[in-house]
């Protein structure tokens, strides 16, 4: 790295959008039958990854429509410490683990750069999901027939990296590899969410691919900025509401301390 490469272009930020989560599809019968003595109860086959934020025309996959592996060197996922080897390193993409399992657990995602970034790692943390949400944001279980057909459960989180200050090489590398923008609109069929919580850039989709493998779009950045706004007016709403209770309160404990003095 040369002197002039070394130097921060300072008052700059750019970022990447990325995802990370879980796809899990529950293991047919003879799946099961062919699975070792050690690993006979599970029941479902799962890959959690960190992919680029937007997704290939007419893939399958949820994301991964870039290859991240210009500005991440490795990822690594902590599984549950039953997994034998239970830190996986991923050094090249695709940044995903495949294995089977019975149970949901949390998974820690430690995200390496390469050198010329001259950043820190970064960790992020995943709750491998097997199960549909309910309403109530209780995992479902649904019999095996009907988990077979509703097909893969998708619990994908969105978020962006940024770099701020970045050395003037790792600038040019970044620019020299855009990401796909994602749609202003879902390009398919819309897909009914099933989750426990309203569906936004910054919390996990959840979904069955029954209903659509799911995409990030724009459209989410504004659903979020208009549930933002309405959250807002209902706090200031019931900040009036407390502010002429507090009022009333005090002018009752005037009246009340003027009688005392009388």
């Amino acid at each position: 790295m040369s002197n002039a490469d070394r130097v921060r272009v300072r008052g700059l930020s750019i970022f990447r959008p990325i995802i990370y989560g879980n796809t899990a599809t529950v293991l047919t019968p003879k799946e099961r039958e062919a699975l070792s003595p050690q690993t006979k109860d599970h029941t479902h086959r799962w890959t959690v990854a960190v992919r680029s934020a937007a997704s290939a025309p007419d893939s399958d996959i949820v994301g991964g429509a870039d290859d991240l592996g210009y500005f991440i060197k490795r990822v690594s996922f902590k599984l549950h410490e039953t997994y034998p080897n239970s830190t996986r390193n991923i050094d090249k993409p695709p940044f995903e683990v495949t294995e089977t399992g019975w149970g949901e657990f949390e998974v820690q995602i430690r995200i390496t750069f390469i050198p010329e970034s001259g950043e820190k790692a970064m960790i992020l943390y995943h709750h491998i999901k097997l199960h549909p949400w309910t309403l109530t944001g209780e995992p479902e279980i649904p019999p095996l027939e009907e988990a077979l057909r509703k097909g893969p459960v998708h619990s994908w989180q969105y978020d962006e990296i940024v770099f701020n200050d970045p050395y003037q090489n790792f600038l040019n590398l970044l620019m020299a590899h855009p990401p796909t923008l994602l749609p202003k609109e879902k390009r398919y069929k819309p897909t009914p969410f099933h989750i426990a919580n309203p569906v936004s850039l910054k919390e996990a989709v959840n979904v069955t691919s029954e209903m659509g493998v799911p995409e990030f779009t724009m459209a989410m950045e504004k659903d979020e900025a208009e549930r933002l706004e309405e959250a807002k007016k209902k706090v200031i709403a019931e900040q009036e509401q407390w502010k002429k209770i507090l009022i009333e309160k005090n002018e009752e404990y005037q009246q009340l301390q003027q009688m005392v003095e009388e």
